[in-house]
């Protein structure tokens, strides 16, 4: 009998920090230094419009010379980021990223953001699986 393979749900940071689009970049960088995190969701009208992370921030804010407190999240944020779902096998989620060097992927459930797998919480998987096959 051969063992299913754990959805991303198992892996991923369950109720990630989001930030809504016309939020400033002074705003997203205090949630990030804050919560010692590097993406945050974005939403707009209730739905994900976009991903931020640490280095388009970073990126903006060195090479534009623009102002933390008047640059919208909006403006530097990726748009249509890798969204999946809560279920979808760890080795889809994990080639998706691969194939198209996604740093994270946002997973949602009824509209709703329920977590982020970023590639720290891949290598937690990573961990975990080879813990499993080669030392249990």
């Amino acid at each position: 009998m051969s063992k299913q393979e754990p959805p991303i749900q198992k892996f991923m940071t369950c109720l990630p920090k989001v930030i809504d689009a016309g939020a400033t970049a002074e705003a997203a960088l205090h949630v990030m230094r804050e919560n010692k995190i590097r993406h945050l969701p974005v939403m707009e009208a209730g739905q994900v419009k976009g991903l931020l992370s640490e280095r388009d921030l970073k990126t903006a804010l060195g090479l534009r010379g623009a102002d933390a407190a008047q640059l919208k999240v909006s403006d530097i944020c990726t748009d249509h980021p890798y969204v999946t779902e809560p279920q979808r096998p760890l080795s889809e989620v994990a080639a998706e990223m691969a194939a198209h060097h996604y740093g994270s992927a946002i997973v949602v459930q009824n509209r709703q953001v329920v977590g982020i797998f970023t590639a720290v919480d891949a290598c937690r998987a990573l961990h975990d699986v080879l813990q499993t096959r080669y030392h249990a």
